[in-house]
């Protein structure tokens, strides 16, 4: 009897399509299940009323920061920083994949204004002091190291996930 679990996904979004889609893949190439903003359906409810419920919803949280700190909450936080705190207040297994050095990602997909890169640079700072985090390069480089972070903490870190009913009625 296997067990599926769901996997939250929090980044910025279009400066990293290919890396959302890349861990995505990965994902379910292990037999899970991604959750993420792009995924959402239309719904009566805020975007954040959303989110919150997904990761509560979840089993696991991959956190993909690039070069952009991301769009702002009404008090100034992304809702990339406020997605990670609130999966922390839930005790979510957070699985951290930062851009090895986000100065040489290509202009459109870094932040140009001050002040949004020395948040994006302190967010950086706290998550590495929270968390053991892995490094990615590339689209395919973050996919190879999603599957061993997930895979890690998966046995690390044992989560409900979920199972079939007819693989618990049988057995």
């Amino acid at each position: 009897m296997g067990r599926c679990f769901r996997v939250f996904v929090s980044s910025t979004f279009s400066d990293l399509r290919a890396e959302r889609k890349a861990s995505q893949r990965a994902i379910l190439e292990l037999g899970h299940m991604p959750a993420g903003m792009e995924l959402f359906p239309a719904a009566p409810d805020s975007p954040w009323k959303t989110m919150m419920e997904e990761i509560k919803a979840s089993d696991y949280f991959v956190l993909i920061i690039g070069g952009r700190y991301g769009a702002l909450d009404e008090t100034g936080l992304s809702y990339t920083e406020k997605e990670y705190e609130y999966a922390l207040s839930l005790d979510k297994p957070v699985i951290p994949l930062l851009h090895r050095d986000p100065n040489q990602l290509p202009r459109d997909h870094t932040e140009t204004d001050q002040r949004a890169w020395r948040k994006l640079q302190e967010f950086r700072t706290r998550v590495k002091r929270r968390h053991v985090c892995v490094f990615w390069d590339s689209a395919d480089d973050l996919k190879s190291k999603l599957i061993a972070g997930l895979t890690a903490a998966i046995r690390k870190h044992p989560a409900p996930g979920w199972t079939r009913t007819d693989d618990v009625l049988d057995g």
